[in-house]
């Protein structure tokens, strides 16, 4: 029984530390503040979740409800300052419109319809950069 721990931890350590080490790169290369919030929120959470299972694997049962509760805490803050940050972002012009491809929240935030100042309300135009 204990071959199979160690050769399911040696599986999901590595696992979930090259998902954190993906969205640390993403972090670092992606453009835009958009692209940039969804590799921090999806591949850091599914690492963390990943050495977490790694980690319960080893531990004795007793442990799990403090793996149970951090696994939880990640999985309730990461979308939601995710959503923060990027509707921050959005607010002072940190995104690049032009790659939306559906611009909701411009219509949210202005009380007539009209987009705000800045916003780009055509459909992305990939032509232009060649």
């Amino acid at each position: 029984m204990t071959v199979v721990r160690d050769v399911l931890t040696a599986v999901l350590f590595p696992a979930g530390a090259v998902f954190c080490l993906l969205g640390a790169v993403g972090l670092l290369r992606f453009p835009d503040t958009g692209s940039r919030l969804h590799a921090a929120a999806k591949a850091q959470t599914l690492g963390l979740l990943l050495v977490l299972l790694g980690a319960a694997a080893q531990l004795p049962s007793r442990h799990a409800p403090v793996l149970v509760l951090v696994a939880v805490f990640q999985m309730l803050t990461a979308p939601v300052t995710s959503q923060i940050v990027g509707r921050t972002a959005y607010r002072v012009d940190g995104l690049d419109r032009r790659s939306l491809v559906r611009d909701e929240l411009a219509e949210r935030l202005t009380k007539d319809g009209t987009p705000p100042p800045g916003a780009d309300t055509g459909p992305p135009d990939h032509d232009a950069d060649r």
